[in-house]
């Protein structure tokens, strides 16, 4: 949990211990694989199931563009980093959305 509070604050140096605990939990077991706990952000697929997944069902966002302009602006912040950590992909999201509270 530790690793990934850091990687977050890395980005937002302010981030809640609690609502990353709760990305944390509610990824699960995915963390366990090194592949899963990563987003690929050039792999079209991996996209499409960070939008459907976390932002459509997860944060309620059906708008389609808005999430994929999310989605593009988060990659781009993170666009520095090789392995792109998904709980702070999830978190920077969410964040951008305004959904954070709603975790």
């Amino acid at each position: 949990m530790t690793d990934y509070l850091a990687d977050v604050r890395r980005y937002d140096a302010a981030a809640d211990e609690v609502i990353v605990g709760k990305i944390v939990k509610h990824l699960g077991i995915a963390l366990r694989s090194r592949d899963a706990s990563l987003v690929a952000a050039s792999d079209p697929e991996e996209l499409a199931r960070v939008r459907t997944s976390w932002i459509g069902k997860k944060l309620g966002v059906e708008d389609a563009e808005k999430a994929n302009a999310v989605i593009a602006s988060v990659a781009e912040t993170m666009k520095g980093d090789h392995n792109k950590q998904r709980v702070t992909f999830y978190y920077l999201s969410a964040k951008a959305l305004g959904k954070l509270e709603s975790l």
